[in-house]
């Protein structure tokens, strides 16, 4: 009788083990009170998002809505040197926009950053696909190693371009080494091609990354798909890979074109004369603080940006849709 009361015993004591085991699951699995409350009640809810949402939204308004709706309102005043608000008017925008070179200069810069982001992501893509799916294991270390130029001064950058492209520069040199040319090339430097091929340099990895992030959550099965059933690699990237990339190609594209459009420091520094955009025009309105003409133009770049980025979105709408319909 005595091993039949052990294993009785031993029974009894798995039991309690498993009784005791059940009752902290069912614990842990029970809601607090607090959570039990905001889950069924639906303005409590909305009354915790409001508040932990309130902190972003106070920095939100401080620091972009007041310094955007600052610069609008210098827009309104009339052209000068005091830097003081006098009574609103459309003077600034009559004088500013009714001077053709502006137009011109503008339409160049929209120009240029439109070629700079088609650019960047053509050659961004390449190596957002070499990251997401053959660089496996060191994809982040050479992600992070793409980065490393940016660890030193925007200006150096630029001024490193001006070495190689000058005409006593790296590339002149080597090519009247070479035999290739006899006097050196002025039209390398202070030229808009200058100021492409800058910027484009500048923004490929930045570029790269929101490419590198779509491409990366990619469904690697579907690859595997595509080559089982014999379709070739270029026809796979194109039917498969792309479309699936077109959203991080779009980030990508405007968040090269946004700040290409601003941009003054590359103009002025490899560009010259010949390569100003219309950032280096609103640099100088703002060096002779002229703050209403400069405001002006700012104005009118960000209404351009605001379309361009509407009617990109429109058109992944329209995309999406078809897609879906299809």
């Amino acid at each position: 009788m005595r091993p039949l009361r052990r294993r009785n015993g031993l029974l009894s004591t798995s039991s309690g083990l498993r009784l005791a085991l059940g009752m902290e699951v069912s614990l842990a699995r029970r809601p607090g009170r607090a959570a039990a409350s905001m889950t069924t009640d639906p303005n409590r809810r909305q009354r915790f998002g409001t508040r932990l949402a309130a902190g972003p939204l106070l920095w939100l308004i401080v620091f972009l809505v007041g310094p955007l709706a600052i610069l609008i309102a210098w827009s309104f005043q009339a052209p000068s040197n005091t830097l003081r608000f006098e009574s609103s008017s459309l003077g600034g925008y009559s004088s500013i926009l009714g001077v053709s070179s502006y137009w011109e200069l503008l339409a160049w810069t929209i120009f240029t950053a439109v070629v700079v982001g088609v650019l960047s992501v053509i050659f961004a893509f390449p190596i957002a696909y070499l990251l997401a799916f053959v660089a496996d294991r060191h994809r982040f270390l050479l992600f992070g190693l793409a980065f490393v130029p940016f660890l030193t001064s925007y200006v150096l950058r630029i001024f490193a371009w001006r070495l190689i492209l000058g005409e006593n520069g790296l590339l002149n040199q080597t090519l009247m080494s070479l035999g290739i040319i006899d006097t050196p090339l002025t039209a390398l430097l202070y030229s808009r091609l200058t100021v492409i091929i800058v910027l484009t340099y500048v923004w490929i990895p930045w570029a790269a990354l929101p490419i590198f992030v779509r491409l990366d959550s990619l469904p690697r099965p579907l690859l595997e798909a595509a080559a089982d059933l014999g379709v070739s690699p270029m026809r796979t990237v194109a039917r498969v890979v792309l479309p699936i990339a077109l959203p991080g190609i779009y980030t990508a594209f405007f968040l090269v074109f946004i700040p290409t459009l601003g941009d003054f420091a590359t103009a002025a520094y490899v560009g010259g004369t010949n390569g100003i955009m219309i950032g280096n025009l609103i640099q100088g309105f703002l060096n002779n603080l002229d703050l209403p003409s400069g405001s002006v133009l700012t104005v009118v770049l960000l209404a351009v940006a605001a379309i361009l980025m509407l009617l990109a979105v429109r058109i992944m709408r329209i995309k999406s849709v078809t897609d879906v319909q299809l």
